[in-house]
């Protein structure tokens, strides 16, 4: 039975408990009251049947559900403190590392569905072994789990009665959730945060360290050999590919949202607005095959045409294989949908009586259009324009396919680059030390990226709230 219990997927045991629990518990609660005979001619419920239903769900489930976060949360480190405890004491002496892997592949063998023996007699025992701990481990939780949720269901059947308050305590229940839902959000961004500055301070206190000044303006980064981090290329390269690419998508997505929202009929925008919107489901290594195999090509043949016209110079243009234009091309294609659906969202958001008034005072249609619609709809398409710049900044597949990964300082965007992101990968992939100040790098990376963008959302932020205010 215990080994049978190790091999079972946690999740689909932990939902199957749950369902069962909660709805015995509701199905109970809701036919108790609703059977419950009153006191009197004149006698009223406070609650209707389903909020009992619901109460005794709550009081059964959540007992239960904590038992389970206790386990998920605790199990992990006191079986693999047992296991380590119980191994032999030359396994035991070895360095933490070493240890730390053996362990882990025991924890790999044991996860197998069917795990084969190795030939190992120790290792073979240890994975025995740490599958009955696992078993043991999860009877143990299930046992609690069925306590504390009968515990529950008992409380929640001596509360009932017709004058028991049960849609209270439900709606308490549900605003409790929907806090919970809000702390982890706010939890999981603080966590972000606090592990990038964390790992930031790090990086520039470890050896090799150029020190916050020659981090964000020098201008040799070198980082895979762990001597240069002048990260003056990356912003360099982050922002030359991010404009290309905005200067594709803003006009475009724009000019289709305008087009869709006040030009288009019904029939026609039934039609485009879906296709416009496939651009976003499309794979980013699919639009990284097209750039470095259709645009890469025809950007380097377009430069070399430019460097061979009488009035220009061979190296006016570096036509390399790889270029910035390429991925910036490819990547506003990509990006176009962000812009003209959100942006159409908002156009048709607003009143068709600034239209009509527009209309009545003589304007033309597209007089309204520049004049009317466009300034009262400006924070969305801000907003739209903003959302599209940062998924233009994070886009990694596309720069390595089409760009390159060669950090330099350069205008020319016929030149290979290399973005933020890309060294990030880069830097954090192979064999990596992350008490390395290469592998630091990285997280130092993230962290002024994340700071350089909010800076920009704080801004747009304000010009949002400065403009909406004049067409609230």
């Amino acid at each position: 039975m215990l080994q049978t219990l190790g091999h079972i997927q946690i999740g689909w045991l932990l939902i199957a408990s749950l369902a069962v629990t909660g709805f015995v518990s509701f199905y109970v609660g809701r036919t108790s009251m609703a059977r419950a005979p009153a006191s009197g001619p004149l006698e009223r419920s406070h609650s209707q049947p389903n909020y009992h239903g619901y109460f005794m769900a709550m009081c059964a489930a959540v007992p239960a559900a904590l038992i389970f976060i206790l386990y998920l949360v605790l199990s992990g480190g006191f079986i693999r403190s047992q296991l380590v405890s119980e191994l032999p004491d030359y396994v035991r002496s070895l360095g933490a590392l070493e240890l730390d892997q053996y362990v882990d592949r025991l924890f790999e063998h044991a996860a197998m569905r069917d795990p084969q023996p190795t030939g190992n007699d120790l290792f073979d025992a240890a994975s025995s072994r740490l599958t009955e701990l696992r078993g043991q481990s999860r009877l143990l939780m299930l046992i609690l789990a069925l306590g504390a949720g009968l515990a529950g269901f008992v409380y929640g059947l001596r509360k009932l009665n017709r004058q028991f308050r049960a849609r209270d305590y439900v709606e308490m229940g549900i605003v409790g959730v929907l806090f919970l839902c809000a702390a982890i959000a706010i939890l999981t961004t603080l966590g972000i945060i606090l592990s990038l500055i964390f790992e930031t301070i790090r990086f520039f206190n470890s050896e090799g360290s150029p020190g916050l000044f020659g981090f964000l303006f020098g201008t040799e980064w070198n980082a895979q050999t762990g001597e240069d981090f002048g990260t003056v290329p990356l912003f360099l390269g982050t922002l030359l590919i991010a404009l290309l690419a905005m200067c594709v998508a803003a006009p475009i997505g724009l000019f289709s949202a305008i087009y869709l929202s006040e030009y288009a009929s019904p029939t026609l925008r039934a039609w485009i607005k879906p296709i416009l919107e496939l651009l976003a489901g499309i794979p980013t290594v699919v639009y990284g095959f097209f750039a470095a195999m259709v645009v890469a090509p025809a950007v380097r043949s377009g430069a070399q045409w430019i460097n061979s016209l009488p009035f220009t110079s061979d190296t006016l243009l570096s036509a390399q294989p790889q270029s910035a234009l390429a991925a910036g091309l490819v990547m506003g294609i990509m990006i176009i949908p962000f812009v003209s659906s959100l942006s159409d969202d908002v156009i048709n958001a607003v009143p068709q009586t600034l239209r009509n008034g527009a209309l009545a005072m003589g304007a033309t249609p597209s007089e309204t259009v520049r004049n009317v619609v466009l300034p009262a709809a400006l924070p969305g398409i801000i907003a739209a324009l903003l959302l599209a710049v940062s998924r233009a900044i994070g886009e990694t597949m596309i720069v390595v396919m089409a760009a390159g990964q060669r950090a330099q300082i350069t205008a020319d965007p016929t030149s290979d680059l290399t973005t933020i992101t890309v060294q990030i990968v880069a830097l954090l992939t192979g064999d990596t030390e992350f008490d390395s100040a290469k592998t630091l790098s990285a997280f130092a990376l993230g962290f002024v990226l994340f700071s350089v963008t909010l800076i920009f959302n704080l801004i747009a932020l304000r010009v949002v709230q400065r403009y909406r205010e004049k067409y609230d």
